[in-house]
């Protein structure tokens, strides 16, 4: 039997339905439903109606465009036939002269008629710049083996901006015999003067297309071209489809989106093309799109404040009913505690910094002492919930929250603010130095290893340090302050600290314009990539390149990687703009391949999250595919962080990656927590030491002694060894005598384009 629920059961899920955080919520959220989703409909209402006029317009324009081609097509062969007739037999100058004294011809000011014997030599002609000799004209030619009209590619015209179009019909005499032909030649721009811009706009097109794929002439805008060449039998139906087919697509002659649409005319070799381009129709649409969205946004946060404000005041009046049937002291002491504390790590919360902030700061005040604010922000936490999970991320904050506590003394405060953000405070000792061995101190606790459900990692933090009253002398100006030096640690490579400086740009503005515009480079077309040789240290060849992404924004000019790919790889963004990367190096590796004469190995690095993508192999052998470039002629470099955070994790990715044939390479070998183990535990093709190693050397023993441990283990595992960062002959040969394989650098050259042009597009 099922079990029945007893009405007190049913009252009281009822009544949880009825409370006010369950309630208000789901109102919140019921509407906003309905909102949006009558917004989103009218803004797909608009498009559809958009495009559908777009397309009926190009129809109807085709068809206009098409009645005043075919009327001055049948002008033209009209009058052609009629000099044919009446100068059979006849002297040719005579007949032009006694036609045009009757109005028989076209107006001389834009047609020219012309008369040519059998050798294509002119035998009379309305205008006297007419050439003398036709013979080879494609249009005299074509009169030779045809009855019908024949229409000639487009010819230059007296002056260099005049292309004419020429219209000939054959004679023939009483045995039928070829005895010259008729021709009249018209300015191109004739068949396109009646282009309103009113209707087809900044950017619509209207043309005269051949049937060999050939524009007679072609108008968009102001401009008249001549001569563009297209797929005649994929732009032209066949004349039997009704209605006109109108297709949206790119006009290969000009890269225009257009509505377009074209006909071929009876009888007559060639067929009208009309386009409107698709930003100009739609673009009404999206602005009337973008209106509903903002009025739908606006009426969304007006929504949300009112169920909010109604929400909060039924939940303070539930929240003093159940206060008065609970013992007094009891409950005041536990939401004192739970207020003021964070729940997970036990630290104080920002409710108890705010509180206790104040209280420092008056007393700072009145007795003339200083204090200061460190604000810590763990440097990509985000990578460990999205690859070890939340149970870990939560373990892992536990751990910084008790060596956050070891670090400072007992006088000073440790607050979690959220997420991954710790503030110190601290009341005594704020001068520079001592400082300083706090924030060293702090790095040293957090940097250690950590050993979290089973998994072994590293993970650094930033540390930014504002101080009262030398930099603020309000809680909210101190909070900014130490922010605001904490992305300067973040922007200076992440495991340091820095002290506020007023003169330095607020990095937390900027870090907001720079993520805005990252969303959009990729569609913008703004990123690029350049590429650095690598050079055999024995015969000097180049082997290999390796690509480095570059941003050019319009506004800010050239942003540099450590700018702006932490901002991409904490919000995701790294994603989209590594796989344009990928594809974009294995393009040009194929013609760097064809450039050189030789094989060479393409480079490209991989960041944490693209490493823990789920779909990176299918991806990598999808571009592969594509692209055709050899799979062993890839190389993906990994950073060794990424390889510690989750060991079997990365076995398993690895394994898969060299599964398809790609090479594997351990990026930044020597930068930070590298050890020679690592070259064991894991099967690399390649180790890419350092540049910071590199350049060191001469003053470090300990980079000397790594640098030549490395080769050394080359030689041994029978991995290549690549030196990065090389500037100097004297590194070089220091390199070279130690037997390392390859190197890069600035003093073999810098990065740069591939010496042909690149196709950068991203769509």
């Amino acid at each position: 039997m099922q079990p029945q629920h007893s009405p007190t059961h049913r009252t009281h899920r009822l009544g949880r339905l009825t409370e006010p955080q369950v309630l208000f919520p789901a109102l919140a959220l019921l509407l906003l439903g309905v909102l949006w989703f009558t917004t989103a409909s009218l803004v797909r209402l608009e498009l559809a109606n958009a495009r559908a006029a777009a397309v009926a317009s190009t129809r109807e324009l085709t068809e206009t465009y098409e009645a005043q081609v075919v009327r001055a097509l049948r002008e033209i062969d009209r009058t052609l036939k009629l000099v044919a007739h009446v100068g059979r037999d006849a002297d040719p100058a005579q007949t032009l002269s006694q036609l045009a004294g009757h109005g028989l011809l076209l107006p001389s000011l834009l047609f020219t008629v012309s008369v040519a014997d059998a050798q294509g030599t002119l035998l009379a002609s309305t205008s006297s710049d007419a050439p003398s000799q036709v013979a080879g004209r494609d249009y005299f030619e074509a009169a030779r083996d045809t009855t019908r009209l024949s229409i000639g590619t487009p010819a230059p015209g007296a002056t260099a901006d005049d292309w004419m179009l020429s219209f000939s019909r054959p004679l023939r005499d009483t045995s039928g015999d070829f005895s010259g032909a008729v021709i009249i030649s018209v300015p191109a721009s004739y068949f396109v003067s009646g282009y309103e811009a009113a209707k087809l706009g900044r950017d619509g097109f209207a043309g005269l297309l051949g049937s060999d794929g050939i524009f007679r002439t072609g108008r968009s805008g102001d401009t008249v071209t001549t001569g563009m060449r297209t797929d005649y039998a994929q732009l032209v139906p066949d004349n039997d489809v009704e209605p006109l087919p109108v297709r949206l697509n790119v006009n290969d002659w000009d890269g225009v989106e257009r509505y377009t649409a074209a006909r071929e005319l009876y009888d007559f070799p060639v067929a009208v093309v009309v386009g409107l381009s698709a930003a100009e129709q739609l673009q009404p649409a999206h602005a009337r799109g973008r209106t509903y969205l903002l009025r739908s946004t606006a009426a969304s946060i007006l929504l949300v404040a009112l169920m909010a404000l109604l929400g909060r005041l039924s939940w303070q009046l539930q929240q003093s009913r159940q206060r008065a049937a609970r013992e007094q002291i009891a409950h005041a002491e536990r939401i004192e505690y739970i207020a003021q504390h964070d729940s997970l790590t036990g630290l104080p919360n920002r409710s108890f910094f705010s509180h206790t902030l104040h209280q420092m700061l008056a007393l700072a005040r009145r007795h003339q002492r200083p204090l200061a604010l460190l604000f810590l922000d763990l440097d990509r936490f985000k990578l460990i919930n999205d690859t070890l999970g939340h149970d870990a991320g939560d373990a892992l904050l536990k751990e910084v929250a008790r060596r956050l506590t070891d670090a400072v003394r007992a006088s000073d405060i440790v607050v979690r603010l959220a997420g991954d953000e710790f503030v110190v405070l601290l009341p005594e000792q704020c001068d520079e130095s001592s400082l300083t061995v706090v924030a060293q101190r702090i790095l040293s606790a957090v940097g250690k290893p950590y050993d979290v459900l089973g998994h072994q990692f590293r993970v650094t933090v930033s540390v930014g340090i504002s101080r009262y009253p030398d930099d603020a002398e309000d809680e909210e100006s101190l909070i900014k302050h130490a922010d605001a030096a904490m992305y300067h640690a973040k922007e200076s490579g992440r495991n340091t600290f820095h002290m506020y400086d007023p003169s330095a740009p607020q990095p937390s503005l900027e870090r907001l314009s720079l993520e805005s515009s990252l969303r959009q480079a990729l569609e913008r077309h703004e990123f690029n990539l350049h590429y650095q040789e690598q050079r055999d240290l024995n015969s000097g060849e180049v082997t290999g390149v390796e690509a480095l992404l570059r941003w050019q924004h319009p506004q800010l000019g050239l942003v540099l990687p450590h700018q702006f790919l932490p901002l991409a790889e904490e919000s995701g963004l790294i994603l989209p703009i590594g796989r344009w990367a990928i594809e974009t190096a294995c393009r040009h590796g194929v013609t760097l391949q064809t450039t050189h004469g030789r094989p060479l190995t393409m480079c490209v690095n991989l960041s944490a999250r693209q490493f823990a993508d789920p779909h990176l192999t299918q991806e990598l052998k999808n571009i592969l595919d594509a692209s055709g470039l050899e799979p062993q002629r890839l190389e993906l470099g990994i950073a060794e962080s990424v390889l510690l955070a989750n060991v079997e994790q990365a076995m398993t990715v690895l394994g898969r990656i060299r599964a398809l044939g790609v090479r594997v390479a351990i990026d930044n070998f020597g930068a930070s927590y590298s050890s020679l183990s690592t070259l064991n535990r894991f099967r690399f093709d390649t180790v890419n030491i350092d540049g910071s190693v590199v350049r060191n050397y001469e003053h470090s023993p300990e980079d000397q002694k790594l640098t030549e441990a490395t080769i050394a283990m080359g030689r041994n595992l029978a991995f290549t060894v690549v030196a990065e960062g090389v500037e100097t002959e004297d590194q070089a040969k220091f390199l070279r005598d130690r037997a390392c394989d390859k190197a890069q650098g600035y003093y073999f050259g810098a990065p740069a384009a591939p010496p042909s042009a690149t196709d950068t597009r991203t769509d």
